[in-house]
Parts: C-alpha cells; structure tokens; sequence
C-alpha cells in the first residue's frame, strides 16, 4: 500500500464510538447514468453520541440508496444545547473576552455594534409565503430579520441585556406564527436551505432563555420542520429530477446544513444523521469527496465549483464550515473526515483568493478538468477574484488553534478578514453566512500538534510523491527516507515550507517515509510513516483453477480471496480451471477498497466472451455510479474496447477506447496499465491503444465496495458473458515486454 494508514480514508469522522453493520439510509440518493459507470457499498455505521473518538475506518462507506443495503451513519444519545454554531463555552469565553476589551473579539464585537441588524426596534416583515426565484422575489423580508435575530442574539447572550432577547424572540415568534410555504422556482432550496439553517441557528440560541415559552419554542420548531424541512430533503432526494451533477455544490451543501440544524434544534436524531450521511457519502456535488474534487500535491483540494467563478466556490467555504462546527459541537468530527479533506478545500480556495506579496499578482493554483452533465471547465475562474467572504475564523480556529496544524491559507485569509463583520445591504450573498466569526469562533492559541500529520507517499512513474499535514508552529520541513520499517532513515530533503509535498525518486523497491518539522523550539517528532512501491508486484491473482465452491483464492499470498456469486460454473480455462458466468447473474466479487492502495497500476485477464450486448464488464470497482473504473468488452455507440476511470460519473470519466471490440469464441488476453498519467491498453500481448494526461489513479476512487468481475455497477448494464480465467492487478504499470511476456505465460513477476 502506498500510505500505511488504510484508515486515513476516514479519519476523524467522529469523536465518538462507531460499530458497522448493515442497514438502508431513509434518506435515498439520486444517482443513475448511462453507459459507463458503477455503484456501492455494505454496512451501517451506529455512533455512540457523547464520547471523544475518532471515526477512523469509514472507508468502505458511500452514501447509498437504501435498496443497495449501502452504509451510513446512525448516531445515539442527547443533543447538547446550544450546540449549532457555538455551545455554550463559547458564549461564556465571549463575554469574558468583551468585557476585558481583549482582541481581537472586541473588536468583533464593535462590528456587531456597528451593523444595525443588532439593535433593538427591528421591523417585523413576516409574511404568510416568500418566493425565491432567478430574478427576485421577497426572500430578502426573511434574511433581514433573520440577521437581525442573530445579531440581537448574540448581543444577548455576550451582555445579558434581554431587550435583544426580546426582539430575537419577537422575530422568531412573528414568523413561526405567519410563514407557511417557501415557493418560487427551483431557487426555492436555496431560501429553504440557506435560511433554514440560519433561522435554526438563531432558535438554538434562543432556546435558552426564559422569555422564549415552551409554546413559542414549539411552534418555531414546528415551522422549521414543516416548512423548511420538506423543501430541503425533497432536493436532496430528487434535485428536481435532473442529472446527479447538473446541481453545484453550494445547493446540496446549504440543505446539508439546514437539515443539520433543524434536526439539532428538533431533536430529531433521524433528520441529523440525514445530514451528516450526506455530507459524508452522498452521490450529488455537496457530498465532500465531489465539493473537493481533486486533491493536489500537498493537499490543495480543488473545489468542485472552482471553474465557475471565486463567488460561488468560497460560499462553498462558509457552508462546509458551518456543517463541520455544527457537527463537532453535537461530536462528529467532519472537520478531520479523509484526512483532513475539507481543509484541502479551505486551503485550496483560500489560496485562490489571496494575492502574492506583491499585492496584485494572484497565486497560479493547479487545476485539473472538470466535467458535469452541463460544463466542461479547463481552468480556475478568476471571476469575482477575489471574493472577501466573512467565513475564515471558524475553519482557521478549528484547524489551527483547536487541532495543532498549520492551515497558512486560510490562516492569512482570516487575519485579512479580521475583524469579520456581519450582514449589510439588501442582496442575497452578505446574507449567506451569519457573519461576525471574529467574535464567535476565535480561540486562545492552541498547542501545535506534536508532528506533521496525514503522510501519504504515492508511486507515479517511478517517483514518490509524498504530501503531509504540517504544525502550526512549523517553519520547515524534513524528509526523510528508509528500506526497511522504523528505519534508520536517512534525510532525503530540509528546508520544505510553503506547500507540503516533496516528490522523491528512489530506486526500484519498497521505501518508508516519515517528515519532521522545524520550530522556534527545535525538530519536532517524526510523523507516522507512508510505505511507497517503486517496483512492480503482484497484487492479486485469481487463477480460478477451484472445481467446485463459491470461493476463488487469491495466490499472490495478499488475502484477496474473492467470492463466486449467482450463475457462475467451473469449466476448463486457459490455464487449468476458469469460472464461466452466465450473462444472467454470474459474477465474481473481490474485497473492498481492492484498488484503493493503488496509483500505478496493471491489470490483466483472460477472456473468452460469447458476446452479446454493449456495456457488459469484464471488470468494475467503484463505489457507486460517480466513482468507479472498468473495462468493458463493447462500449455502445464506438463498438470497441473500453477503459474508464472518474470521480465524477460518465460526464467526468477518462476513458480509453480499443480499436475493435473484443472477440468472440476466443480466449484473448486483455490488460490495462497505468504509468504516471498514461493509460494504455493491450491485446493479446500488443499495445492498441494510449490515452496522456489521465489525472485519476485508482486512490482516488476512495473507498469502494462494489469490486466485481464480471458485472457493471449500472443495474440497467448487462451481465458478462463468457469464460474469465487468470485474473490478475499487479501494483505498478508492467513494460510493454512485461505484458508481452505475460500473455505468453512467461513472466516470472
């Protein structure tokens, strides 16, 4: 495996005790597509709420329809109240800090002063339905009051000064008795999700003091679940009907965190699992492996929005944040969930954002191509570069100042930022956040972390490419290398700041990592250690020579035993024994995450297809219609050969297509490699094909279930048909000889 950590999959999910087994989500995704794509998963995850775990191996996980038995989240135990945007503790620590003056959160407060959403006297603007739509509509009567809610709120609670608890009060009292629909047009989830978690907020606050009667508390209650709520799961099951990825993240994300909230708010445990499953595995943009899309060399996460223009992708920022606070505060960690994945996102945007010391020039940011059913985007959007947008205390506090890292984009963003002020003027986008997180996220400085963390080391073309999370007090970086496990290592780079990435290249081997870092006060420990294969191996091997059984061994002496399911027989192979599957419901089922510890990759089998139909596997590992790679015999439309690999489903896929289809009645041997970012396919010992460029290695799939030979992860794609037989991934790309030798039964890999 290229990093030693399987469980860096998913890490820090959750503070609390996690157990697994299987169960349906009741809140069922949307996916589906045509062609060339997959689907997965297996296994409920219940979470103990209360304890301070980490949700570590959540790996296997997507988020799932419930006809698929997929995994999910299933917390347990009592909310804690206030616990959406703060808990109590902070509100404690905000009046502490305001009445010595100290800064910078008195400084935060003097914004709230400032903005006229604080004062008392507000004008009441409920109304019995708001409209949103593209062009207009009379959301703004909800997002002024529900500014001046907050603002007043906070006054409250950071003076005790009950006049503000008044009016949030009488706000909230005067649309819980008036609003009964949110319409428009499609733009009617973004009211109801943007809104919705912002009104949530305000009542969580308020729930707290005494002037807000259990009466009053109930009908809020019942307005967020019967007006807001509705809208918000109807979008996320549905998204109106359209394609998967025809939405943007920011509309998945702003319903994620209304549900969050009105769960937490309603103690409605059921509405705050919805939420948390599908931020964690859901199939649309806002789930956190599609909103950060590609991660980069040194954890720049780019954001799924990021070729539509900086407006869009920071709000992305301010949503997420909100999500994972208000998670942490009931005691899931999404904040640290694959490794620290929505922090590449943070970083990556933050970057974006910020112009060089010069003052003028922005950053040049990596980006790869992004594809969804309406768009193909080549490059970052400097539209609206940069965007100011008041969300960066709370991410930075969270990674900096409570977990020890160093996060130095975001870091300069929120002291940019400083102080953050609130809401103003009459437009939607000021009102997209609360605001003020000078005042209600900023921490006492915290105890950097011991040593660089997440170290992951990936063979590309012979090199190691090697990308850590680094300490807050770090001035530097060291890289240092080994042969065998727990060293001696030996230092193979000093001196590393900037971005945390150092691509090495060693000899052919298996090689052991580990980084320290420098600070004020000298080398740090080292980090955990990342394991890199710079030589081919054999990573599995199915020679299907079983008479009898529904289990196949796997020979590379890896583990990989596979599963025979549904029609399959024995028959005479290539080679001893192969499996014949019927083309009805025969298929051959290998482990979970099978391809996950690879980037360069080769794979190889042989094959005796009857024909038939487009669109049959020979091979498929995926974890739902959006992530997957396969090889299928005959892709429709081209009748030819295909190899594809994405992150995003058949819009956004890689694929390699043959020069004719397989044949028939034949055993032919078929293999497919990758070396760097060139895919090439081979037939019967022959190179027929390469495709440059191909940003995906199989890593970065993610987690996957769903890993068969023989059938498709699309229901409406056929069963393979024919004989397999000498199945075969080794862990990097076989030479061309290689593959020429293997088809020949002579290679001594």
């Amino acid at each position: 495996m290229d990093e030693t950590k399987k469980s860096d999959f998913g890490a820090g999910i959750s503070r609390r005790t996690f157990l697994h087994s299987l169960g349906a989500l009741a809140l069922t995704a949307c996916g589906g597509g045509t062609g060339s794509s997959s689907s997965g998963g297996s296994g409920e995850t219940a979470v103990a709420r209360a304890s301070t775990t980490a949700l570590g191996d959540v790996a296997v996980t997507t988020f799932a329809q419930a006809a698929t038995g997929e995994p999910s989240v299933t917390t347990s135990g009592s909310f804690i109240h206030p616990g959406l945007s703060n808990v109590q503790g902070d509100f404690d620590r905000m009046a502490q800090k305001v009445a010595a003056q100290a800064s910078p959160w008195f400084a935060g407060w003097q914004t709230l002063l400032a903005n006229g959403h604080s004062n008392t006297g507000q004008t009441l603007l409920a109304q019995a339905e708001i409209t949103r739509t593209s062009t207009g509509g009379s959301y703004p009567h909800l997002m002024q009051n529900i500014a001046a809610a907050y603002a007043n709120a906070l006054y409250w609670k950071v003076t005790g000064d009950t006049r503000h608890a008044d009016q949030a009060v009488q706000i909230m009292n005067a649309w819980s008795s008036t609003l009964q629909d949110i319409a428009g047009d499609t733009n009617a989830a973004l009211a109801a999700g943007i809104y919705g978690y912002e009104f949530a907020i305000v009542g969580e606050i308020m729930r707290t003091y005494p002037g807000l009667s259990a009466a009053n508390l109930a009908a809020f209650q019942s307005m967020m679940l019967n007006v807001f709520y509705p809208i918000n799961v109807d979008f996320l099951n549905r998204h109106n009907g359209t394609d998967i990825t025809h939405y943007w993240a920011n509309w998945d994300l702003c319903n994620i965190a209304s549900i969050m909230a009105i769960g937490v708010l309603c103690d409605d445990q059921t509405l705050f699992d919805e939420a948390v499953n599908y931020f964690l595995f859901g199939t649309g943009n806002g789930a956190i492996r599609q909103a950060v899309y590609y991660l980069h060399p040194g954890y720049l996460g780019q954001w799924q929005e990021t070729g539509r223009d900086q407006g869009h992708t920071t709000l992305g920022i301010a949503l997420g944040g909100i999500i994972c606070e208000m998670a942490w505060n009931q005691g899931i960690d999404l904040y640290g969930f694959d490794n620290n994945r929505f922090l590449a996102g943070a970083e990556y945007v933050a970057k974006s954002n910020l112009h060089q010391p010069d003052g003028t020039t922005f950053y040049t940011m990596p980006y790869v191509t992004y594809s969804n059913v309406d768009v193909t985007q080549t490059q970052l959007s400097t539209d609206s570069q940069p965007t100011l947008r008041r969300c960066w205390a709370l991410v930075y506090n969270h990674y900096v100042n409570r977990k020890g890292l160093a996060a130095p984009w975001t870091q300069q963003m929120a002291l940019l930022m400083q102080p953050e002020g609130g809401p103003t003027g009459n437009v939607s986008g000021p009102f997209d956040q609360l605001g003020y997180g000078t005042l209600t996220s900023t921490l006492d400085p915290g105890t950097p972390a011991a040593a660089p963390s997440g170290l992951t080391a990936w063979s590309t073309a012979g090199q190691v490419v090697l990308s850590w999370w680094g300490v807050s007090n770090g001035t530097s970086y060291n890289v240092k290398r080994a042969a065998t496990t727990g060293g001696p290592y030996t230092t193979v780079a000093t001196g590393i700041t900037d971005l945390l990435t150092y691509t090495d290249s060693p000899l052919s081997g298996t090689w052991y990592y580990v980084v320290s870092a420098q600070t004020p006060s000298g080398e740090s420990a080292d980090s955990a250690e990342a394991v890199a294969v710079t030589a081919v191996q054999l990573h599995t091997y199915l020679p299907f020579d079983e008479t009898s059984g529904t289990s196949a061994a796997d020979s590379s002496g890896n583990g990989h035993t596979s599963a025979l399911v549904g029609g399959v027989t024995h028959v005479a192979g290539k080679s001893g024994n192969a499996v014949s599957l019927d083309g009805v419901s025969g298929y051959v089922s290998l482990p979970d995450n099978i391809v996950a510890d690879l980037s360069d990759f080769s794979a190889a089998v042989w094959v005796n297809w009857k024909g038939g139909a487009s669109w049959q596997r020979v091979f498929d590992f995926g974890s739902g219609t959006g992530r997957y790679m396969f090889l299928s015999p005959k892709a429709s439309g081209v009748n030819v050969m295909r190899f594809g690999i994405t992150t995003n489903g058949s819009h956004g896929d890689y694929h390699l297509d043959g020069t004719a289809a397989l044949p028939t009645g034949q055993w032919t041997h078929v293999a497919v490699t990758l070396s760097g970012s060139t895919l090439t396919l081979y037939v019967n010992g022959a190179a027929v094909k390469s495709l440059s460029n191909v940003p995906f290695a199989p890593w970065r799939i993610g987690p996957t279930a769903q890993n068969w030979v023989g059938r498709s992860q699309f229901q409406e794609n056929p069963y393979f048909n024919g004989l397999v037989d000498e199945f075969r991934i080794y862990r990097g790309a076989l030479s061309a000889s290689q593959i020429a030798a293997l088809a020949q039964g002579s290679l001594s890999v």
